[in-house]
């Protein structure tokens, strides 16, 4: 069966929710007859802004608003129209009302709480205006998908016609497993974006005490510059293409985050990252990282700072639970987390749209 998908993404390559959620998908469903048409909203110049720090261009952002509304009036060439999020940022839900009012049937795909920016958002003007965007999104929407059980519950209270759960995942013709790695200093590892570096900081009293006498180090990619005072840490530029890579260099990756509601919506990513890798994890136990990790067979979970600095303890000491563990969370992915096992069924959601 052909189709023709309109993919109305957030973010070129650069941005990883597009890249996860959407982008790597696309040659599987163009080797199944779909043929997708890329329209991302923001580029690479907003995303290096957003990273350092700096103020964003109003007039690149007003482009590519014009730009989104003229892609949305051309939905009715496509037989579906695939959303990330939400088609205007910060402005009402009024291409969602269009394209429910004689456009192209939407499906749009959360793996982020998208709509905390909104209803939880310190001004009560946004709050009065947008609070409920998100909520009229999913309900116009011919189907909605989320990355976890959290965004999923949200959108079946407000109303969503219909819900399916794809988690984020790797290729695991990408992720390959290697023999561990032969540092000289147990090496904690972590890789993100700088927006969510921030994170780190609930574990730097554990880190110091794991790191004390040279007996570890931090290693982030993707970061800018964490101020971890008392840590030990490199830092290297994220790459695409070297990503996999980087991760094998890792004794342990981490995946520290507050126990808020913003967090609860975040998909796990990194930690899939990790278990791919054949990696042991340690993460905050909110969210996703429960559905996740089994804790002490698979990865572990730690709240308090004596739980990290007693998972640091005993993986940097024992190689042989650093591998059992690794070995563990890589069988974990290959069974749930590869795009081999859910992109069958995206093919699938997609095409009971149309």
């Amino acid at each position: 069966m052909t189709m023709k998908i309109l993919l109305l993404s957030r973010y070129n390559h650069m941005g990883a929710s597009s890249r996860v959620r959407f982008y790597q998908y696309i040659p599987s469903l163009e080797a199944e007859g779909i043929h997708v048409t890329v329209a991302n909203l923001l580029g690479s110049t907003y995303l290096e802004d957003l990273y350092e720090g700096r103020r964003r261009r109003f007039g690149d952002i007003t482009g590519a608003y014009i730009r989104r509304l003229e892609q949305a009036l051309k939905s009715r060439r496509f037989d579906v129209v695939w959303v990330e999020y939400e088609i205007l940022p910060w402005l009402p839900a009024w291409a969602e009302a269009m394209l429910s009012h004689g456009g192209a049937p939407y499906v749009v795909d959360y793996d982020d709480a998208v709509f905390h920016r909104y209803n939880m958002h310190p001004r009560a003007m946004v709050r009065a205006l947008l609070g409920g965007k998100i909520d009229a999104v999913m309900r116009r929407a011919a189907l909605v998908t989320v990355g976890n059980e959290y965004l999923g519950d949200y959108a079946r209270r407000a109303g969503a016609k219909r819900v399916e759960y794809i988690p984020s995942v790797i290729d695991l013709e990408r992720y390959h497993v290697t023999a561990p790695p032969a540092n000289q200093v147990f090496t904690i590892g972590w890789i993100g974006t700088p927006v969510t570096e921030k994170y780190l900081s609930r574990i730097h009293q554990a880190l110091r005490e794991a790191c004390e006498n040279g007996s570890a180090r931090l290693v982030l990619v993707g970061s800018n510059q964490a101020e971890l005072d008392g840590v030990p840490t490199e830092i290297r530029t994220w790459s695409e293409h070297t990503e996999a890579a980087e991760i094998q260099r890792f004794d342990v990756g981490v995946m520290p985050m507050p126990d808020e509601p913003w967090a609860k919506g975040k998909c796990g990513y990194k930690l899939i990252q990790y278990m791919a890798c054949a990696r042991p994890v340690i993460a905050s136990p909110v969210g996703v990282a429960r559905r996740i990790i089994e804790h002490g067979k698979n990865g572990f979970l730690a709240d308090a700072t004596a739980d990290w600095v007693k998972a640091f303890r005993v993986l940097r000491e024992d190689r042989g639970l650093r591998e059992r563990i690794g070995k563990a969370g890589r069988v974990e992915v290959e069974r749930h987390y590869s795009i081999q096992r859910t992109a069958p069924r995206l093919l699938s959601l997609l095409r009971s749209v149309c």
